[in-house]
């Protein structure tokens, strides 16, 4: 009887482990294929960054710096939906005049500079800095686009995110 256990167990525990060694490839590939979008769409808008600074203030587009800033708003208001990230996609072709493509690389690489902040509350206060600095007319878009993103979400929005145009507000010196 242990034998035929053996004989049962040994191509199992093989099965099992070259499965765990497959899904490991995969996730390999997957986060490979997510640092190559990330690069790409950084070579795309000039990006480059400097080890001495924090990524978002070497950010020199202020286009990334409103996807960034509109997605971390996105976000603070809860996890979004695949409709709310294409509205938002559509927002800021529609508001910044770029195309699609564009607006999909710069939604890349404004999540991993939200990463890099350490979420989004703090990327979003952080990008809407960088974004005064970089243009002071650049309000006026993105005001636009978070607009349509609280629009296409409801159109209520959480207290963080009430705080947060508050904040932005104060940024740009408006009001």
């Amino acid at each position: 009887m242990p034998i035929l256990a053996a004989v049962i167990a040994i191509p199992g525990a093989a099965y099992f482990w070259m499965h765990r060694a497959r899904n490991a490839a995969e996730m390999t590939q997957e986060l490979g294929g997510m640092a190559s979008d990330v690069m790409s769409a950084a070579r795309r808008f000039g990006f480059r960054r400097r080890h001495d600074q924090h990524p978002v203030d070497s950010l020199e587009d202020s286009h990334v710096a409103i996807a960034g800033a509109a997605l971390a708003f996105l976000e603070i208001g809860g996890l979004p939906t695949r409709e709310q990230h294409d509205a938002l996609n559509r927002s800021l072709q529609s508001h910044l005049g770029i195309p699609m493509k564009s607006a999909e690389e710069a939604l890349i690489l404004g999540r991993w500079l939200i990463n890099e902040c350490g979420g989004a509350s703090a990327a979003l206060t952080r990008l809407s800095k960088r974004l005064s600095k970089l243009d002071r007319n650049s309000f006026e878009p993105l005001m636009a686009v978070m607009k349509d993103v609280a629009a296409h979400a409801g159109g209520d929005l959480t207290d963080l995110q009430r705080d947060a145009l508050a904040e932005i507000a104060r940024v740009f010196r408006i009001g």
